[in-house]
């Protein structure tokens, strides 16, 4: 007979089998957005649902701040990330990476379908890109002269490898004249002879603002082109069909400057050719290691402690929580007591007995109250308290007495 399992136990081997399983590991969920959350710390916590099934979520601070999507609820999207399980409650959940809205309309359909029809044509293939010249003399940039974009890139360049030239060939970026002059220019820098690579570029936008670039006839002429292509439209998450059918598709403008620039401070000849023979020594070796190498990554990334510290961070949210439901519970107990208390303290106070109708009695000479019929005598002077002022008495008499058929004392 096998010895019982811990609840720990079999909740960390259920999560070795969910995030051993590679095809979850890289999953894309449709749904509607429930019970979002969004923590102090930045991470974001909600519940993909559809008619028959949900599914909790996290997506970490890191990956928050990159969205330029935010999700409201209800809003239905796609969330890209893996399935991982959260130990201290046993539960299974998607650690997001990014979340788009489903539903972005025609244009979006569009420009699924034409991505569809070229990757089918081959366009996006991989073996028919070029690497990119490595000490480019004149880097031909198609962009709007106005654009911000451009002086980001001739910043970069100036910075990186002064001794290449950039020529601009102009052109708009949005708008329905955009993809013709888009084509128009590239075909300017193609039949320049020193041009050696060329960066289209544009900064970020909606998708009706970057269309330009998801025209089929520009996508064509990229591929067409002469010369090497980067594309640097738009934000890190913003794709076009310019993207795929580029030689090389950076995040931004600026990165796609890095990528066609070397780095001056880096290229010391004697350092390259070192790196040189080095690297064609060891390639033997490389490449017998690379397995080894990949298999190692492999397990490391399952023993890796950033998924307890991911969980750290999770428990910690939850604790927080906690911790505020607490202090909220014990400021209403607070609250309440003192209403008690100032009901009591309202209750004792003389000025409410005197506005029931009763009097305080006291010496007229030194205020001494008087709180019995022998500390007061006969041709004593008093004051009376009222609700509304004092009144001056003297004692005639301390015997009961009937005066006009009334009680005096």
């Amino acid at each position: 007979m096998t010895s019982a399992w811990t609840v720990a136990e079999i909740t960390a081997r259920i999560r070795l089998l969910l995030e051993g399983d590679a095809e979850l590991q890289d999953v894309d969920v449709s749904g509607e957005i429930s019970n979002l959350t969004r923590a102090r710390s930045g991470h974001w916590y909600f519940t993909l649902k559809d008619a028959s099934a949900s599914l909790r979520c996290v997506m970490w601070r890191s990956a928050a701040a990159r969205q330029r999507f935010l999700p409201q609820e209800g809003d239905a999207v796609q969330a890209l990330g893996h399935i991982g399980v959260y130990e201290p409650r046993g539960e299974y959940q998607l650690y997001a990476t990014a979340l788009r809205p489903l539903g972005v309309g025609d244009l979006y359909a569009r420009f699924e379908a034409l991505k569809a029809a070229l990757e089918a044509e081959g366009l996006f293939d991989p073996d028919r890109k070029r690497a990119l010249p490595a000490f480019p003399r004149v880097i031909g940039v198609v962009t709007s002269p106005q654009a911000a974009a451009f002086q980001d890139v001739c910043n970069v360049l100036r910075r990186r490898f002064p001794l290449a030239q950039v020529w601009l060939s102009p052109a708009a970026v949005q708008g329905l004249e955009a993809p013709a002059q888009l084509r128009a220019a590239l075909a300017r820098l193609n039949a320049e002879e020193e041009v050696d690579v060329i960066l289209l570029i544009r900064g970020g936008g909606s998708i009706e603002d970057l269309w330009a670039f998801n025209d089929e006839a520009l996508a064509r002429a990229i591929v067409a082109s002469r010369l090497p292509l980067v594309s640097g439209v738009g934000h890190e998450t913003d794709f076009t069909i310019a993207d795929f059918v580029a030689d090389l598709r950076a995040p931004t403008p600026s990165a796609a400057a890095e990528l066609v620039a070397p780095d001056l401070a880096e290229l010391d000849q004697t350092i390259g050719l070192a790196r040189a023979r080095l690297t064609e020594l060891q390639r033997g070796r490389l490449a017998q290691l690379q397995g080894c190498l990949d298999s190692g990554r492999r397990n490391l990334a399952l023993l890796s402690p950033q998924r307890e510290l991911a969980t750290q961070r999770q428990r910690l949210d939850d604790q927080e929580l906690r911790l505020q439901r607490a202090w909220a519970g014990a400021q209403g107990r607070l609250a309440a007591r003192l209403a008690q208390a100032r009901a009591a303290l309202g209750a004792a106070d003389p000025r409410a007995i005197l506005q029931r109708g009763y009097a305080i009695l006291t010496q007229a000479g030194d205020g001494k109250r008087v709180t019995g019929v022998k500390e007061a005598q006969v041709g004593d002077a008093l004051l009376a308290q009222l609700r509304d002022g004092d009144l001056p008495l003297r004692v005639e008499d301390r015997d009961k007495h009937e005066r006009y058929g009334r009680t005096l004392f």
